[in-house]
């Protein structure tokens, strides 16, 4: 067999290892996203929960890289402590030599299994859940098709003088080996493909031990790069946690580098197969890393915070504050930074309707221009959620996640008509009442008044409901809505008893009040409509007013 036979043999396992990986990971974000976010912020609370958490979804995701991405995001928004995030992010980093070190026995027999229950229970099942479980198992079947096939073909290079002496001037010197298989990490967006590659060259004697170790401090130090490189050019918070990353595997390997001989000599006593050496180096690796620095994350997250500072707060309000793009390629954790954004959406709503409230009771142009403004800011953080919550890989979805999109797409819809009908509406009425210079009665105002208190009080339940899922607050809130048609009927009834007087002045100002009553009934009706899809989940949602006929 020729070198560029085995070449392009190579290039092709090495595809579908990382295709083995990207289908493992799809299908656990996709059965366990919510599960798995929910446990990174659980866990991100004190170092040693955050340490075993990081290690468990890592081992779930296959990839500390997808984990270090979540915890990133975590930390660059604010969320998260910084020391708790490092240590997660350590505890991720063992988390891939589990994975490691099980690829190291001869699992040849397993991988047919896992291809053959995958396939079968794709096909029959009918759970997203189920289907997803076997995404999984079809995942770490070709991840492990994909290792039989690399030992395969590394055979002919043991009998090949010129690959092994290829291979041997690559990783001959070990800053090289280091340089070599960062690079490879790197691309692969994978140490654990990376490391199952060092393997296998290592188990059929193309690289030598030594050569090997150093591949590995190599592979540990490339998969960091990837986060580090998501995180640049926005705050410079988001750069702390994956530089600290970084920097305790650049210092961990150079402390090991040196003494690449006698490690050597220390792991071959304890496994003297090459495969297995390799995989055994990269769990002590990074178990060292962790208990060399695991003490030291609030010192080291203090430096990173001085290097890393905040950035001064942004003058435009209406500047996205959670939607991260590096979390994009985590949809679980991107739809949680959409909902953060939307929920700041309602706090610039509740304050157009307070300073509509007061555009009625006094004659200051300035008010109605500033909850003019507060629209614009409401509309373009419209605009950029939509364009992020599209971004989003909604194949990778689970069907509560799926639920969840449509529920924050619900209330954001409903936030922005209710800012249009407060700007278009409300506002040119107020506005156009300060320049007749028409006042309006005290009644009337209290009436204004008590109506904008309780919208803003059903737009915090709104909220609630959005963050909770509580069906009987979702109930009480529709049942609200039929308080502003009461409401409304008696401003009917009033007006028309102005119109009986005949006095122009008081039919004007009570067609006015009849205006602001139904403007404000919509609104109702819009904050209501934002928990319509819990209920017609939950079956307590008639789909017609209308009584049946007969």
């Amino acid at each position: 067999m020729s070198a560029t036979h085995i070449l392009i043999e190579l290039l092709g396992e090495i595809a579908l290892l990382l295709w083995g990986v990207h289908v493992v990971n799809s299908g656990v974000q996709r059965a366990f996203g919510s599960e798995l976010r929910h446990l990174l912020g659980e866990g991100l609370r004190n170092r040693g929960k955050a340490f075993l958490a990081g290690l468990g979804v890592t081992a779930l995701l296959q990839s500390s890289t997808a984990t270090a991405l979540m915890i990133a995001s975590f930390s660059g928004a604010g969320a998260v402590e910084l020391a708790p995030a490092l240590a997660m992010m350590l505890g991720a980093n063992v988390g891939t030599t589990l994975i490691v070190q099980v690829a190291s026995f001869d699992i040849s027999y397993v991988f047919p299994l896992f291809l053959f229950v995958g396939v079968v229970v794709h096909r029959r099942a009918r759970s997203s859940m189920a289907r997803d479980l076997a995404q999984t198992a079809i995942g770490l079947g070709l991840m492990l098709l994909a290792l039989h096939l690399l030992v395969e073909t590394m055979r002919p290079i043991e009998a090949s003088a010129t690959l092994k002496l290829l291979f041997g001037a690559i990783t001959g010197e070990p800053l090289i080996a280091v340089l070599v298989a960062a690079g490879l990490a790197w691309a692969a967006h994978s140490s654990v493909a990376a490391m199952l590659l060092v393997m296998s060259l290592a188990g059929a004697g193309v690289v030598s031990v030594e050569a090997a170790l150093a591949m590995v401090l190599g592979c540990n130090i490339g998969s960091a790069l990837n986060p580090l490189i998501d995180a640049m050019g926005g705050e410079p918070r988001k750069l702390r946690a994956p530089v600290g990353n970084l920097a305790t595997r650049l210092v961990g390997a150079g402390l090991a580098l040196p003494f690449l001989g006698p490690i050597a000599s220390a792991l071959q006593a304890v496994d003297p197969d090459a495969g297995r050496l390799a995989a055994n180096a990269h769990l002590a690796f990074n178990l060292a890393t962790a208990c060399l620095f695991i003490w030291a994350l609030p010192q080291i997250a203090r430096l990173l915070a001085r290097a890393f500072p905040d950035r001064p707060a942004a003058n435009d309000p209406a500047t996205p504050l959670y939607l991260d793009d590096a979390a994009l390629s985590t949809p679980s954790v991107a739809l949680a930074n959409a909902a953060r954004e939307v929920l700041r959406m309602a706090d610039v709503v509740e304050q157009m309707l307070k300073g509509s409230q007061s555009a009625f009771a006094h004659d200051d142009v300035g008010r109605v221009l500033a909850v003019r403004r507060a629209d614009d800011v409401l509309d373009t953080l419209f605009d950029k959620i939509q364009l992020y919550i599209g971004a989003i890989d909604h194949d990778r979805l689970s069907d509560k996640e799926t639920s969840r999109v449509f529920a924050t797409l619900a209330l954001a819809i409903n936030l922005e008509h209710i800012g249009d009908i407060v700007d278009k509406n409300l506002m040119q009425m107020a506005e156009q009442r300060i320049a007749d210079r028409r006042l309006l009665p005290p009644p009337a105002i209290r009436r204004i008044e008590e109506m904008h208190a309780r919208l803003c009080e059903h737009l915090r339940l709104a909220v609630a409901v959005f963050m909770s899922g509580d069906a009987q607050a979702a109930r009480q809130l529709v049942a609200e809505k039929e308080s502003f048609r009461t409401l409304e009927r008696e401003a009917t009834e009033r007006h028309f008893a102005e119109m009986r007087t005949g006095r122009a002045d008081q039919i004007e100002t009570s067609a006015l009040q009849l205006d602001i009553t139904r403007d404000l009934k919509r609104i109702e009706a819009h904050i209501a409509a934002t928990v319509y899809g819990l209920l017609e989940r939950t079956g307590e949602l008639k789909a017609s007013r209308l009584a049946p006929v007969g």
